[in-house]
């Protein structure tokens, strides 16, 4: 009888043991999702602030740039609570393998979705510190083209993480060449202007201003596809290769 006891317990005690791995699983995977949910958010918002940034500079809309340097204070802080919650899950949990990977994809995605905010606060910057400078609208319109295709690049990196999909990575990171492309363009055109007509010196600064700042954007969504590709894959790759454009 007190064999059979025995065994009772320790069955019972083995069910308990499993119902409470079972328990914290489920609740490691609930925080992961929200992680993810967060940092998804977090992608759209600064979608939102490079689409905005650029409307204003090439519209002249100093109240639209303000409102995107006001606002980068919100993503600033959904970085910084995505960073404390990545070490959290980490020194709590202990994961190791595939929920590892998506815990420091999201920690250093995260860091470089905030650059790419940065850059659009400083766009906008740049529209408010314009005061009645010559402008060039052509090359403003080619500087919109420029940044439909960053934003491009924005949109579908999100995408490309929500599914893991390390092909559609490694295409984005080849299309970001497109945007140095572009970007060198508008440089070389923005010198030219600048040469045969020095009212136009000023205006075609904050163009070359701009243009590298849109082509760093390029750069931080090629750092994400390499997290996404590290994230699908397990293997560090550099895809970040291109750079034309020096600093201003």
């Amino acid at each position: 009888m007190k064999l059979i006891d025995a065994q009772f317990f320790s069955k019972l005690l083995r069910k308990e043991y499993d119902a409470e791995g079972e328990n914290m699983r489920q609740q490691f995977e609930e925080e992961l999702n929200e992680l993810h949910i967060q940092f998804f958010r977090m992608g759209r918002a600064v979608h939102e602030a490079v689409q905005k940034s650029v409307e204003a500079f090439v519209t002249h809309n100093k109240q639209m740039a303000q409102e995107v340097i006001d606002h980068d204070i919100e993503i600033n802080k959904i970085e910084m609570d995505l960073e404390q919650k990545c070490i959290e899950l980490i020194a709590l949990q202990q994961p190791v393998t595939t929920d590892l990977r998506k815990i420091i994809t999201v920690m250093k995605a995260t860091s470089d979705l905030e650059r790419i905010g940065d850059h659009a606060v400083s766009i906008s910057k740049s529209t408010i510190r314009v005061k009645g400078n010559k402008r060039e609208y052509d090359i403003e319109k080619h500087l919109s083209e420029m940044s439909e295709k960053v934003l491009y690049l924005v949109r579908k990196v999100m995408d490309a993480y929500v599914i893991f999909n390390a092909d559609e990575a490694i295409r984005l990171a080849e299309y970001d060449q497109e945007v140095d492309k572009m970007g060198k363009q508008i440089y070389e055109e923005s010198i030219e202007f600048m040469k045969s007509d020095p009212e136009i010196v000023l205006g075609a600064t904050d163009y070359v201003r701009v243009t590298t700042y849109l082509e760093r954007i390029g750069d931080y969504v090629t750092n994400i596809c390499e997290w996404i590709v590290y994230l699908d894959t397990g293997k560090v790759i550099e895809l970040n290769t291109h750079n034309h454009l020096e600093d201003i």
